[in-house]
């Protein structure tokens, strides 16, 4: 059978892809994976379609035995991962053989780790994605992460001895510190001048309270002229600053509508940085202009 036995699911690891959208009218989240840039490479590496699901591992702690011939990528956080106890490097393919162990520790540096099989894994779309999403139980296997005993089946069921890796000039570094662009957003006018300028100089702490729908910062209070505003659309990366004055960055799981005031929003591609950071590392913002911003997105659009 070509396929996975999950042997340990480790601490949090989801079937993901780029999402499911036009949902949110409904109230569904867009989910999908956290570091978009891992997760394309780790395709790219292995010629799949865009679009093509993976596993998503979160620290580690994922074990998996091969029922069948295959070949995969890993990408991301570094979780000291082995083939039948035999240490193997990030961000390359591998030759997977029947019986092969393939097991993640934890990561030291980095939050996510990707597993991607040549082809992708054999699991029907709910509501237009595999991405699983816990908190509203869809997507991935029976909405929820992976467990031991699992089955993943796979698509392509054609073995052929293949070995690529990323070059080191495009291997990212996952620093404990990261410098966010900004892009200030129409409500900006509740906030007076000098709480802008304290929001862009001082560094903020990644919370305890970080997961897939966002990252709450410590640091100074950020105060705003209102305590909220009537509920609207929620983007990704916005910047919510709530009564507390400490902001919270709305993620991929992130709530649909929301009614505090939002003093801009991170550029899409450095949330992606942001999503490898844990708690206790830090970060700062620096402004950018709207032009700016879209020029970048559409130069990693590209990729």
């Amino acid at each position: 059978m070509n396929s996975f036995t999950v042997l340990n699911g480790g601490i949090f690891s989801l079937i993901e892809d780029f999402g499911r959208f036009g949902l949110c009218d409904k109230g569904i989240t867009n989910s999908g994976v956290m570091d978009e840039y891992a997760y394309i490479i780790a395709n790219n590496l292995l010629q799949n379609k865009a679009g093509t699901n993976c596993i998503e591992i979160t620290l580690g702690g994922l074990k998996l035995r091969a029922n069948s011939d295959c070949i995969i990528s890993i990408t991301g956080a570094d979780c000291g991962c082995t083939i039948n106890s035999k240490k193997i490097n990030n961000w390359k393919t591998y030759n997977l053989h029947v019986g092969d162990i393939l097991e993640f520790g934890y990561s030291k540096e980095g939050m996510r780790a990707y597993l991607a099989v040549k082809g992708g894994f054999d699991i029907p779309k709910e509501l237009r994605s595999n991405s699983t999403t816990v908190k509203e139980q869809i997507g991935g296997i029976n909405g929820d992460k992976l467990k031991e005993g699992d089955m993943l089946s796979l698509k392509n069921n054609q073995f052929e001895d293949y070995n690529i890796s990323l070059k080191k000039d495009y291997i990212p570094k996952y620093e404990k510190h990261l410098v966010l662009r900004v892009v200030l957003g129409y409500q900006d006018d509740f906030f007076d001048t000098k709480e802008i300028e304290k929001f862009f100089l001082q560094k903020y702490t990644i919370s305890t309270q970080n997961n897939r729908m966002g990252y709450r910062l410590e640091g100074e209070q950020i105060k705003c002229q209102i305590d909220g505003i009537i509920s609207e659309g929620i983007s990704f990366g916005a910047i919510q600053i709530p009564k507390d004055g400490q902001p919270i960055i709305l993620l991929k799981e992130s709530q649909t509508i929301g009614g505090y005031p939002k003093i801009g929003s991170v550029l899409p591609i450095d949330c992606f940085k942001l999503l490898q950071l844990r708690a206790g590392d830090s970060i700062n913002f620096e402004q950018i202009n709207i032009e700016e911003a879209q020029e970048k997105m559409r130069l990693f659009n590209s990729l």
